[in-house]
């Protein structure tokens, strides 16, 4: 529980106690945050004064998608972004999802030489943007279609386990 601060006695002399920093705490339960592979997961323990009924009704892990933290990064106050040790000019906590990624055109693409330099051939980067578009494509195609909520959710998880790769391959390079 994220706990609150002691109230203050009225008849207290605030200059002979020693001021003590406090939690400023809302009293919130917290969950615990687990990371399993791409996908990160949230967990709440239970306490003794939750009754069955509520218990049943919500699970006990459940998925927390990319759009529900952007959304609750986004709401984010300038004044606990400061508390936080974050520029609300500088370094905005959304700022830190990619929600657009920039594709160089195909001529601009690294390439490499083959058989001593005689022939060209694209990099693994490059295969792997060719993989992105069409992840991406997919994901855009399932949304106007239509298609079923999980569909679009597996198409999605694609693209994010071809960027995921993309940045491994930048990274090897």
């Amino acid at each position: 529980i994220c706990e609150p601060d002691d109230p203050k006695e009225e008849g207290a002399d605030p200059e002979a106690e020693e001021l003590k920093k406090g939690h400023g705490g809302c009293g919130h339960a917290q969950p615990q945050i687990r990371k399993e592979g791409l996908k990160v997961f949230v967990q709440y323990k239970k306490t003794k004064e939750d009754d069955d009924e509520i218990k049943s009704l919500q699970p006990d892990k459940r998925l927390i998608t990319p759009s529900e933290v952007y959304t609750v990064f986004k709401k984010m106050s300038d004044h606990d972004l400061h508390l936080l040790g974050l520029s609300d000019e500088y370094a905005r906590p959304e700022w830190m999802i990619l929600t657009v990624m920039p594709v160089p055109p195909p001529p601009v693409r690294p390439s490499i030489a083959v058989d001593g330099g005689a022939m060209r051939s694209e990099d693994d980067l490059t295969y792997k943007l060719g993989d992105i578009i069409k992840a991406s494509a997919n994901v855009r195609r399932c949304e106007q279609e239509g298609a079923p909520a999980h569909v679009i959710t597996e198409f999605e998880q694609l693209l994010q386990v071809n960027y995921y790769y993309h940045c491994l391959l930048a990274l090897a390079d």
